[in-house]
């Protein structure tokens, strides 16, 4: 039986040096049989070598456009802007099921060229958990930013958080947050929202590994439904919960307006200012490791918005390893894509494209 062709593409977008298969994942699959190509990467956070030294076969980057046609081309990111018919099966976070600005034409491609999608936001366990998530970095990031820009606010009032770049480990972001803290006596509260969840643990370890005060609340705390006016009691409020259906907002810029707000940075690590159910309807744009903030409200009470849609970026070691421990037993269970959570996340995709025509 000819077994499965993972086809590993190289990121595009700037800064992303996450991967979705890493040289042990890789390991794994070609221990099981698996065929896996890997393409040449120089902003991959594993050597290209890596892979190359396990038996991988190594290709240019961008050639998945001519993979053999019974290939899984895997990624992480966005594919890049084109136009032309994707033949494919491809597996990546494509952000094109929640009505995103050009998320019909990227379908479209799909519907042209006779591939699909397998979205890895809606590969699902059978429980209906994400079968693979970054959320523990991404809320472990988010909350380390929210803190340095704090910082940067509260020692030069107009201050604010300066471009960042992705570091080695989490012990050498702990240490330069660390370093930071100290440049003040002041310590900030942190409010993490769903801090039951994995974006909401991350942060919460964050917070407590600096030894700040944390306040963590989850569905109990939320029941009564927003806006909360304990998020503007608190320093810095970090938002881990990522909301499905219609909500009271968490907070409004009302509720942001008041002359008791002490809280000074909002992090949004769940991202969503373009789905019909943003929690925090007081912003309309992501913003990005070279652009951190928004400015949310001005004058001597600044607040900031951090809002950075590949949070775990600043972490790539190891969120692409703890994402590929998550990820690998699922691409293990490929050589069956029509049942289980394949299937489940080939449902939705044609029920996404079910009315998209060719001549549409």
């Amino acid at each position: 039986m000819k077994k499965t062709h993972i086809w590993l593409r190289a990121e595009t977008k700037p800064l992303e040096q996450r991967t979705a298969l890493t040289p042990a994942g890789a390991k794994t699959l070609l221990d099981a049989g698996f065929r896996v190509t890997v393409e040449d990467s120089t902003q991959s956070i594993f050597p290209t070598d890596d892979y190359r030294s396990l038996g991988c076969a190594i290709t240019a980057p961008g050639s998945w456009c001519d993979a053999p046609r019974d290939a899984f081309v895997l990624g992480l990111k966005e594919l890049p802007d084109d136009t032309f018919p994707l033949e494919h099966r491809h597996i990546y976070f494509a952000h094109v099921y929640k009505g995103q600005a050009g998320a019909k034409d990227v379908l479209r491609r799909y519907v042209e060229g006779g591939g699909a999608l397998y979205d890895l936001e809606f590969l699902t366990l059978d429980n209906g958990r994400r079968a693979a998530a970054f959320g523990y970095w991404a809320g472990f990031a988010g909350a380390a930013l929210g803190v340095l820009d704090w910082v940067a606010r509260a020692s030069g009032g107009q201050g604010k958080l300066e471009p960042v770049e992705s570091l080695p480990s989490k012990d050498d972001l702990l240490a330069r947050v660390s370093e930071v803290l100290g440049q003040t006596t002041a310590r900030p509260s942190v409010m993490v929202m769903g801090a039951r969840g994995r974006g909401g643990t991350g942060a919460a370890d964050l917070v407590k590994a600096l030894g700040l005060e944390t306040i963590e609340w989850d569905m109990e705390e939320t029941r009564a439904g927003g806006p909360f006016a304990e998020i503007t009691r608190a320093d810095i409020f970090v938002n881990c919960v990522l909301v499905s259906s219609d909500l009271p907002p968490f907070v409004t810029r009302e509720l942001l307006a008041g002359d008791d707000r002490r809280l000074g940075v909002i992090v949004d690590v769940s991202c969503d200012p373009y789905g019909p159910y943003n929690p925090l309807p007081i912003y309309d744009h992501c913003t990005s490791f070279e652009e951190p903030t928004i400015d949310i409200v001005g004058g001597s009470n600044p607040l900031h918005l951090i809002a950075i849609d590949n949070l775990p970026s600043l972490l790539p070691m190891e969120s692409s390893e703890d994402f590929g421990e998550q990820l690998v037993p699922c691409l293990a269970a490929l050589d069956d894509p029509d049942t289980g959570m394949w299937r489940r996340a080939c449902d939705v995709f044609v029920e996404k494209t079910r009315n998209l025509g060719k001549n549409q």
